[in-house]
């Protein structure tokens, strides 16, 4: 009876809206609005980035390169993405392992934790460096090979870069001195005893050769 005369009233209401159609309606309609205000947020921090990169020059194997960097880019990301020196690797991106390891002006650094646009007037040389111009290895390199004192060598290039500004301070070290000297490299197939044997083995090369 009711029903007959809400209909006669108000007109014939087709599909009842029910309270769980209603809770979903507003979901959706939250979802939406943070849809959108998430979508606001990511293209003003996309814009901010994109306007905070600047083309800076870079002196990298005795070469200067250019390149379009962000001022929070490290170097390890910009060698390898924007350069393409892929010798550069990446272990734990945290300052720990010492895969991303260069020369800075001769000095030992992790890539990974120094801002590309701190390098603007200062050399920087990497694994891809080390190679003469006639494309034969650097005797250091050289000595590796001959001893194979690798087994997977994702962490080679950081040794080898260690161990070549270890050895511009000490030429001639012990076994032991130059453990020290690479020390703050990690081998994930810890294979410590090879590597520093051939390490030795390139430091004694480098000694007999003339390389400068």
């Amino acid at each position: 009876m009711n029903d007959a005369l809400d209909r006669e009233k108000f007109g014939s209401i087709p599909h009842a809206i029910s309270r769980r159609a209603f809770i979903k309606g507003v979901i959706a309609g939250g979802l939406g609005v943070s849809a959108a205000g998430y979508l606001f947020r990511a293209s003003s921090l996309f814009a901010q980035s994109a306007a905070g990169e600047r083309l800076i020059t870079i002196n990298v194997n005795s070469v200067n390169r250019h390149a379009d960097v962000m001022k929070q880019e490290t170097l390890a990301w910009t060698l390898r993405h924007k350069l393409g020196l892929t010798g550069t690797k990446l272990g734990c991106d945290r300052a720990e392992c010492g895969s991303c390891t260069v020369l800075i002006d001769g000095v030992p650094r992790y890539a990974c934790s120094v801002l590309t646009h701190s390098v603007r007037n200062r050399k920087v040389l990497t694994i891809e460096g080390l190679e003469n111009p006639d494309g034969t290895l650097h005797p250091l390199q050289q000595g590796i090979v001959d001893e194979q004192g690798f087994q997977c060598a994702f962490c080679m290039p950081g040794f080898i870069m260690s161990a070549m500004g270890f050895l511009k301070s000490n030429p001639n070290p012990t076994r032991a001195e130059l453990a020290q000297g690479v020390s703050g490299n990690l081998c994930r197939c810890q294979d410590y005893d090879k590597i520093l044997t051939a390490l030795m083995r390139g430091a004694e090369y480098v000694r007999n050769s003339n390389y400068a």
